[in-house]
């Protein structure tokens, strides 16, 4: 069987799997424990590693001058 990941919850007493399946007796499972800070480290790295993909090493720098029509309900920050 290959590899499945199935997202779980911790409910106080047992771990409850998020989607069904079906688990037989003596399968053997794997359980990574992540605490709220590595799941945020794990989506910031995702996010970093998209806009790496979506933004090459060639992308060239856009300036405010290179804009030829400005988006009037564009807020500034």
């Amino acid at each position: 069987m290959t590899p499945k990941t199935i997202n779980a919850h911790f409910d106080g007493k047992q771990i409850v799997l998020d989607e069904p399946f079906e688990l037989n007796p003596d399968m053997k499972i794997v359980v990574t424990i992540l605490s709220e800070d590595d799941e945020r480290e794990d989506w910031a790295r995702l996010a970093m590693q998209s806009l790496e993909r979506a933004y090459g090493d060639d992308e060239p720098e856009y300036t405010l001058d290179m804009i030829k029509e400005w988006n009037p309900d564009y807020e500034r920050r």
